[in-house]
């Protein structure tokens, strides 16, 4: 593992142990902080979304004790989250004489992750954060990627600045070892410029709008996901209802509800090989009494939780 990944202070992910990369099981979970991504500016290094890995993190303590109480979402009892091959391994820190290569620390740690046919589990940071792990997660091929967000995020530049939080979808898009995108919860007045949507219909991307979702629920974007097929989820605070995420900094009424990512994470595990999830635009300071950190806290155990029912199921994963 490079050097740059550290531990931070306070807890780690549900009071999992930490570790390196040597640490990370075969089909187990590794928690990865992405903190810091690719800015336009000097002033975007740290901007408030280099918050959310701490914040997310300190919100998922507590369920540590849990271990054995039933969960709902899950049908069962909830896992013991030192039992189940979950490691944090801390974030992804940049050197100080050059912090543009945090990016370059989230890429090698996810491709280390991956190596060993384990989970990434990445907490960003802003947006731009999907295209170092998604970079990482070359050694899959044909990945389908689910993202979850209000905007497409398919700008080519801006100001001739290609690897920011506008164009992570359409850099991702160009990387050979992904097949698809699926873009799912955009509403209202974006940030895609027209030729955007029809740049990313033309790439054989898919665009479920969140109208969409909430007229027909979530099988229309799940029926662009074969059987099989090795899936990456994005999701971006954004993408789901302020009432459901509030803390970000681009909220937007008439997004997802809890249950549409709920039901969508539990298809796609039960039935592809989730090669990894990560979450971006979590703005802590304007969240409301954790809510935003609990929910993704709430959709990473159901990541794991589905993935260790299809593990006792006897299926695993390719």
């Amino acid at each position: 593992m490079n050097s740059h990944v550290t531990a931070q202070p306070g807890p780690s992910f549900l009071g999992a142990p930490t570790g390196q990369i040597q640490d990370v099981q075969p089909a187990g979970f590794a928690v990865i902080g992405a903190p810091f991504g690719n800015p336009y500016t000097v002033q975007g290094i740290a901007p408030g979304a280099s918050q959310a890995p701490h914040a997310i993190r300190s919100a998922s303590a507590r369920y540590h004790a849990f271990a054995g109480r039933y969960d709902f979402d899950l049908g069962g009892p909830f896992f013991d989250p030192d039992n189940i091959g979950l490691v944090d391994l801390g974030d992804c820190i940049g050197p100080v004489h050059d912090p543009s290569r945090h990016v370059d620390v989230i890429e090698d740690a996810v491709r280390g992750v991956a190596s060993r046919s384990a989970v990434p589990i990445v907490l960003g940071g802003d947006d731009s954060t999907p295209i170092p792990i998604c970079a990482g997660l070359d050694g899959w091929s044909d990945i389908h990627l689910l993202q979850i967000d209000a905007h497409l995020d398919y700008r080519d530049e801006v100001n001739g600045h290609r690897f920011g939080y506008s164009s992570p979808m359409r850099r991702i898009r160009e990387m050979p070892h992904f097949a698809k995108i699926v873009h799912v919860g955009a509403r209202g007045i974006g940030s895609a410029y027209g030729n955007d949507h029809e740049d990313t219909l033309a790439a054989g991307n898919a665009i479920i709008t969140a109208r969409e979702v909430a007229r027909d629920g979530v099988a229309a974007a799940l029926s662009h996901f074969p059987d099989g097929a090795n899936v990456y989820i994005s999701i971006d605070c954004d993408g789901f209802d302020p009432s459901v995420m509030p803390g970000t900094s681009v909220p937007l009424p008439g997004g997802l509800q809890f249950y549409d990512g709920v039901d969508m994470i539990h298809d796609l595990v039960s039935r592809c090989n989730l090669r990894g999830i990560g979450f971006a635009e979590h703005y802590p300071e304007f969240d409301n009494h954790r809510i935003t950190s609990v929910a993704i806290t709430r959709l990473i155990c159901n990541v794991i939780g589905a993935s260790l029912s299809r593990r006792q199921n006897g299926k695993g994963q390719n």
